[in-house]
């Protein structure tokens, strides 16, 4: 089919175009028919405004409907008729070509529509050699309709390819259109995994570490109730200030807050209460120091910092059986150094994989474009260095 959307937009345009196009004939054919031939110019009259209201109640909507060509040949049928009538009762009717030819070009398939634009102009030659018109006057007559034929065609043809273009940049921008809002689907989902990874690592680091860590202090508190209720006690003390901490954890997860334990400290005091707990908590040695001039920090660094802290004594306190540790904060002039070392059992941190752990830790490090590094193996204690920009 000819017609298409961006016609269809504009078809006011046309019926614009129409309408001058008929009224512009209908003024042609009044005021330049021969005397004595009134009658032939009301049956011009007649044969324009019956091809005018054809259009507006049979053509306009068959093309609105985006018509087959099939379904629109009986219509283009009866405007070539009744334009014979108009041309053969007044031969200046011819003029009616100049909105017959594109309407062609607007209801048929390229083909159908240069035929019927081909008959269109055909039809004066036609009522001239029917009319017996002078030689001289039918000989104007078909050059006329020669370069008729040859414009409607050549117009006809690039209007249908500006049509087909513009089709095509419709389908490339609908292309387009669906290509970026699957762009923005995947990147949701990838926005969602990402999310879903933090908070796995959030709980990790703080909520099952804490868990772990009650669950320790009451097994211990289990075994001394009766040897030692004291001790046993402190145990359980140690226990619910965990809880309590834990509990401030999963508020300040719930509400997306920084950890809670940097709401009320800075980041020097947060990490020594990790050590000081650890202490507590296995009576390992803990020693931790600060060096250098501390400077305010993005929030996601400190984080990273601290919860890499949390998973370095989590994983001492579960895996290492070392005796001494040592933590080191070092603010340097453009970086950040955390240093976590135990005399622990060690391991090779090429072959080892397991749990959140070192890649959980890493995954961080990479969020704030930090740097983790391990130097372990088996027997000589592990030291973890987390490097990241101040």
């Amino acid at each position: 089919m000819s017609g298409s959307q961006s016609w269809y937009a504009s078809l006011r345009i046309w019926d614009v175009y129409f309408a001058i196009g008929y009224t512009v004939v209908l003024v042609l054919v009044a005021v330049g028919h021969s005397p004595g031939a009134t009658a032939r110019a009301v049956v011009a009259t007649v044969a324009l405004t019956a091809m005018a209201a054809c259009y507006t109640w049979w053509g306009r909507p068959l093309i609105l409907a985006d018509a087959e060509g099939r379904r629109l040949w009986p219509f283009i049928g009866a405007q070539l008729g009744l334009a014979a009538v108009a041309v053969t009762a007044v031969p200046i009717s011819a003029y009616i070509n100049f909105v017959l030819s594109p309407l062609m070009f607007m209801s048929l398939p390229l083909g159908q529509a240069i035929a019927g634009a081909i008959g269109a102009n055909v039809l004066p030659v036609v009522a001239a050699l029917i009319g017996r018109a002078d030689p001289g006057d039918t000989r104007t007559t078909m050059i006329m309709a020669f370069f008729g034929m040859a414009l409607s065609v050549l117009m006809g043809v690039f209007i249908v390819r500006v049509i087909k273009q513009s089709e095509e940049r419709l389908a490339l921008i609908g292309e387009l259109e669906a290509s970026r809002a699957e762009v923005a689907r995947l990147s949701h989902l990838a926005g969602v995994a990402e999310e879903r990874s933090r908070l796995a690592g959030e709980i990790h680091d703080t909520l099952a570490q804490g868990f772990t860590s009650i669950i320790t202090l009451l097994q211990a508190a289990g075994s001394e109730l009766d040897r030692d209720p004291a001790r046993a006690r402190g145990h359980v003390d140690l226990a619910v200030r965990t809880a309590r901490e834990n509990l401030a954890e999963s508020r300040a997860l719930i509400a997306a807050l920084a950890p809670a334990a940097l709401d009320s400290a800075s980041l020097d005091q947060a990490i020594r209460r990790q050590a000081d707990r650890l202490a507590e908590e296995t009576g390992v040695t803990v020693a931790y120091a600060m060096s250098g001039d501390p400077v305010p920090l993005p929030t996601a660094t400190e984080v990273v910092l601290l919860r890499a802290t949390q998973e370095a004594l989590t994983n001492i306190r579960r895996h290492a059986g070392a005796t001494d540790v040592t933590l080191n904060l070092v603010y340097a002039a453009d970086r950040v150094l955390l240093t976590v070392r135990d005399d622990g059992r060690g391991f090779d941190p090429v072959t080892t994989h397991g749990g959140f752990g070192l890649d959980g830790m890493r995954m961080r490090a990479a969020q704030v474009d930090g740097l983790l590094t391990v130097d372990s193996a088996p027997g000589l204690g592990c030291t973890i260095t987390l490097e990241v920009r101040a």
